[in-house]
C-alpha cells in the first residue's frame, strides 16, 4: 500500500507486486506471443504511425473502449453493428463515438497476419491505450485473451453507460455496477482531460436546469457565460461542440482536476465529484499533484476497468470482422 499526500489529503493507492498482476484468470500479458507473435507490434505501430495526424481521435478511442466495457463487458460488442435488434453503437450516448473504421483497419491487418486469432476486444483495449501514450499520455499494461461477444443491445447501452447528467449517487452506483469504487470514478474522469462534449449534452445546464428556465448554480458564472455568448447559443444546439479541458483538450494532464475546482467542469457528472467531500478531496489532491501522480492513479485504474467481465477461454468467439458476428 502506497499513500499519496499532496495539501494534506490522503489518497490510498494499492500496488500489488506485478501491478493488478500481469495474470488475470485467462487474460494474460503476451497471450499473442506464440499464436500472432506480431500482434501488439502491428497495432502500436499503426497507432503511432496515424494518431500524429489525427490526434483528436485519440479520446473517441479512449471513449470507445470505456463505452464497451461498461455494457456486457470488455467484449467489443459495442463495435457490432444492428441487425435484427439495435445495436450498442445506435445508443445515443455512442452516436458521436468515432474511430469504428480506425479499427477495422487494424483488424483487416491482422487478420492478414494470423486470420482468426486477435479478439476485437483485444484490439479495441490495446488501441485504446496506444492512442493515448502517442499523445503524450500515461501507459498501463494490457493483458489480452479476451474474446468477442456475440450479443450486441441498444437498451443495454442506455441503461449502463454513466450518463453526462448523472449526480454523485448515480454515479457510485452505476459504476458500483462494474465493480469500481470511488477511486475509480475519480480517477477515470481524468479521461475528460481530452477530447469534447456536444452541447446537448450539457446545455440544460445553463439554460434550463430545474425546468424554470435557469442556470446551474453550481456552475462558474464567468464559464457559463462564456459557453453561452460563443458556444451553446440555445438550448436546442445538438451539433456545436465545446472542448471538456479548454485550453489543453489535446493534452492528457491534470487541468480537467483545476477546472473542476474552479466550478467548470462542463457536464453534471463532472461537476459532482465535488459535491462529495471524498471525492473532493481525490480531485484535490489531483490538481496539486504532479502529472506523473495522476497519470500513476489513472492507469491503475484502466487495468481494473479493462478487466471488467472478460469474455475468455471458450467463451464468445473471434470475430472475422469486428463489425459482424461470425
Amino acid at each position: 500500500m502506497k499513500q499519496i499526500n499532496a495539501c494534506g489529503v490522503l489518497l490510498v493507492v494499492w500496488f500489488i507486486f506485478g501491478s493488478l498482476s500481469s495474470v488475470q484468470g485467462d487474460l494474460k500479458i503476451g497471450f499473442y506471443d506464440e499464436s500472432c507473435p506480431q500482434a501488439e507490434k502491428i497495432i502500436s505501430e499503426y497507432v503511432k504511425k496515424h494518431i500524429p495526424h489525427a490526434p483528436t481521435l485519440a479520446a473517441p478511442l479512449l471513449r470507445m473502449h470505456f463505452h464497451d466495457c461498461f455494457v456486457r463487458g470488455c467484449d467489443a460488442s459495442l463495435l457490432l453493428n444492428s441487425s435484427s435488434q439495435q445495436a450498442e453503437k445506435d445508443a445515443i450516448p455512442n452516436k458521436t463515438l468515432r474511430g469504428f473504421n480506425f479499427i477495422d483497419r487494424i483488424k483487416s491487418l491482422l487478420e492478414k497476419e494470423c486470420p482468426g486469432i486477435v479478439s476485437c476486444a483485444d484490439i479495441l483495449s490495446l488501441v485504446a491505450r496506444d492512442a493515448v501514450v502517442t499523445i503524450g499520455g500515461p501507459t498501463w499494461k494490457v493483458p489480452t485473451g479476451r474474446r468477442d461477444g456475440t450479443v450486441s443491445n441498444k437498451t443495454e447501452a442506455l441503461q449502463d453507460i454513466p450518463a453526462p447528467n448523472m449526480n454523485f449517487s448515480q454515479l457510485i452506483t452505476s459504476f458500483g455496477k462494474k465493480g469500481l469504487d470511488l477511486n475509480d470514478l475519480v480517477w477515470l474522469s481524468g479521461a475528460h482531460t481530452i477530447g469534447i462534449g456536444h452541447c446537448n449534452a450539457f446545455s440544460k445546464r445553463l439554460y434550463n436546469f430545474t425546468g424554470k428556465f435557469d442556470q446551474d448554480p453550481s456552475i462558474d458564472p464567468f464559464y457559463a457565460a462564456n459557453l453561452k455568448k460563443y458556444k451553446c447559443k440555445s438550448l436546442s444546439d445538438n451539433t456545436t461542440f465545446v472542448e471538456m479541458d479548454p485550453g489543453s483538450f489535446l493534452t492528457f494532464d491534470n487541468d480537467y482536476y483545476k477546472n473542476l475546482l474552479k466550478r467548470r467542469g462542463l457536464f453534471t457528472s463532472d461537476a459532482a465529484l465535488i459535491t462529495n467531500a471524498t471525492a473532493k478531496a481525490g480531485v484535490t489532491t489531483l490538481a496539486n499533484s504532479s502529472d506523473s501522480v495522476f497519470f500513476t492513479v489513472f492507469a491503475i485504474s484502466m487495468e481494473k476497468m479493462n478487466r471488467i467481465e472478460v469474455k475468455t477461454g471458450s467463451e464468445g468467439e473471434i470475430r472475422k470482422h469486428c463489425a459482424l458476428v461470425n
